[in-house]
């Protein structure tokens, strides 16, 4: 299977609200007003969150499917913790990203333990985002004319 390419286009709106077109979709990121925002969007650190579950999902019903079992539906909660002293210019002492994620991942299915533990250290395995998130990927920033 050759490369796939993803790209998204953003535009800041204000100094805390983007607007970001995926292909056909709109999203709006935004922070809470307790960070300055307005509030009309989840933040980036939420949206990655998001991701995070959106990816789980699909290689957790895919997984299932390669496996021969039933998986109805997936329940998850995401939580993760952050230092906001580098990102707020405080502190440099922490790292700006999250500094752990936590993912309770609720399975509806027809599969005993054993091979739920299979099925989740796959979907863990396989997942491009969690593969991002727990390992560096190169990033370039660079300034457009």
């Amino acid at each position: 299977m050759s490369q796939l390419q993803f790209k998204i286009a953003a535009k800041s709106e204000s100094a805390t609200r983007t607007i970001v077109k995926a292909r056909n979709f709109e999203l709006i990121i935004d922070e809470p007003e307790s960070l300055g925002g307005t509030d009309s969007g989840p933040n980036p650190v939420e949206y990655e969150l998001a991701a995070l579950s959106g990816c789980l999902n699909v290689m957790g019903h895919l997984i299932a499917k390669e496996m021969g079992f039933t998986l109805r539906g997936i329940e998850m909660e995401i939580e993760g913790d952050l230092d906001p002293g580098k990102f707020s210019g405080v502190s440099m002492k922490e790292r700006a990203g999250y500094k752990d994620i936590r993912v309770v991942i609720k399975p509806d299915a027809d599969a005993d333990e054993a091979t739920l533990k299979k099925w989740l250290e796959a979907v863990e395995s396989r997942c491009p985002v969690s593969d991002n998130l727990s390992h560096a990927t190169p990033v370039e920033l660079k300034v457009g004319k």
